[in-house]
């Protein structure tokens, strides 16, 4: 009878940890737009990415491992998925799910990238990876249109934080 008191607390806990690993928004540009504007002192960390990206998995988990190394200062990843919104059950859902990532996951379903790349970033020719990071208190912005090494990005953030 014991055993059985603690079932529904083991599948809550469950439960919540696999819910929180599935958990991917969609949002259009204009949330984009509003969290990439956002007047704090946090630096954000903003990785473009897709599921058929090999350059794009193979940082991935770099990026989700400045959400733990930098938990107790104000910065803050997001991975935003440029796959097309009718694959978010069967392609990124589960590749998140599978890759355990931790950090904030949003896919942008937006359909043509003419009309958006450059109120992301004008410079942003479009290729993936590319990475925003920014502190609006601070005004600094940089963007990378290119791989990074765990090494690379923890040093382009380290710059930030001074």
């Amino acid at each position: 009878m014991t055993r059985l008191r603690f079932l529904p607390l083991l599948a809550l806990l469950l439960s919540g940890s696999a819910a929180h690993a599935q958990q991917v928004t969609v949002i259009k540009l204009p949330e984009l737009q509003k969290r990439l504007s956002r007047q704090n002192d946090t630096t954000y960390v903003v990785n473009f990415w897709a599921t058929w990206c090999a350059p794009c998995v193979k940082e991935l988990p770099y990026f989700d491992q400045l959400s733990t190394t930098y938990a107790r200062q104000k910065v803050k990843v997001l991975l935003v998925s440029l796959d097309y919104a009718s694959q978010l059950d069967k392609k990124v859902k589960p590749f998140v799910r599978r890759r355990g990532l931790r950090s904030e996951v949003v896919l942008l379903n937006e359909t043509d990238p003419n009309s958006w790349l450059d109120k992301v970033d004008g410079k942003w020719s479009g290729a993936l990876p590319f990475t925003l990071i920014y502190n609006q208190k601070k005004q600094l912005r940089a963007a990378f249109e290119q791989e990074f090494t765990q090494a690379e990005l923890t040093t382009q953030l380290q710059t930030f934080l001074r």
